[in-house]
């Protein structure tokens, strides 16, 4: 399961609201792309939507609550009017909102299985509040069951999740993200992403986010030419390229096919610079939100990835 994002030992990312004030922004994306990163909420979910700014965003994502902690966090509807009026001044869309890694909804474990389930519907109410347009979740882990009743278990958790929400009307779509290929994972692979939205497609709406590292770590090559073209085709003929409404751009680590999850700066990883310019300029992706998982080891590390992102679109 992915960690959640490292940030600065010596510079906590909120205060990206002191070291880039508000007459100094990073001017937006010039070309068509949607481009993001995820995004602190310190100090109140509705402050993601100037960070993200101030960093030069056109799109974002966000933690709405913990991502390691069953106990929710309050949104208020001050914060969800401010969340909504921030984001139609500065042009901020898609908001995805990342799913608590803790919810496992392909389990067996009656308890764990509960706790996930009024999570995930926790997660899309406050998203359907925040007029979020994508959920993000993983699907989880199957073990001590098959794979086949791991996908059931899934199927049957998310739609308890959704029931009575009314997703459609409120514009949420739920994402399925590929995973890295850990054992027992649901998701690792296209086929496997495909199946899940087709048995949740006559209950919700359902699409998928596809992350670059795990996708490269699973053994999809993304980083030759031909690869990427093969990679395309395996997608395009499963999942559906018009399906990836978000992609997760991140460098890897570790090398293709390890299934080790481990995100790295773009351009500085396994993965290199090259795949991330050939995907933000194919014409197939042009619907798509590119938002950047990236670590923060380092004061302003958000912003250079952002930066090196938005250069390789243009």
């Amino acid at each position: 399961m992915p960690r959640a994002v490292k940030k600065s030992a010596t510079t906590p990312e909120k205060d990206i609201l002191k070291l880039i004030p508000a007459s100094e922004h990073r001017p937006q994306p010039s070309s068509q792309c949607r481009i993001g990163i995820h995004t602190s909420t310190a100090g109140g979910v509705e402050t993601s939507a100037e960070r993200a700014w101030r960093l030069g965003c056109n799109t974002l994502q966000i933690f709405s609550s913990s991502p390691r902690m069953w106990r929710p966090f309050d949104v208020t509807a001050q914060q969800c009017e401010a969340m909504a009026r921030l984001r139609s001044s500065y042009d901020l869309k898609p908001l995805v909102i990342h799913a608590n890694y803790l919810i496992n909804v392909a389990g067996t474990n009656a308890e764990m299985l509960e706790k996930s389930v009024s999570a995930l519907r926790a997660e899309m109410q406050r998203a359907i509040s925040l007029q979020a347009e994508y959920v993000v979740l993983h699907p989880g882990s199957f073990r001590n069951c098959s794979r086949q009743e791991g996908l059931d278990n899934a199927c049957k958790a998310i739609e308890r999740a959704s029931d009575g929400l009314n997703m459609a009307d409120n514009g949420l779509t739920l994402l399925i993200e590929n995973t890295a290929g850990a054992e027992f994972s649901l998701g690792s692979s296209f086929e496997s992403v495909a199946e899940l939205i087709a048995a949740l497609a006559a209950h919700i709406p359902v699409a998928s986010c596809i992350d670059t590292c795990h996708t490269y770590v699973r053994g999809y090559d993304i980083v030759s030419e031909q690869g990427y073209a093969e990679t395309m085709h395996q997608l395009d003929a499963t999942v559906g390229l018009a399906n990836v409404r978000v992609w997760h751009c991140n460098d890897a680590k570790a090398a293709c096919g390890s299934k080790l999850d481990r995100h790295e700066s773009i351009g500085k990883g396994t993965i290199g610079l090259e795949p991330f310019r050939r995907l933000l300029h194919d014409p197939r992706h042009a619907h798509a939100a590119f938002i950047l998982e990236t670590p923060i080891d380092e004061p302003l590390d958000d912003l250079h990835n952002i930066e090196t992102l938005k250069a390789l679109a243009e």
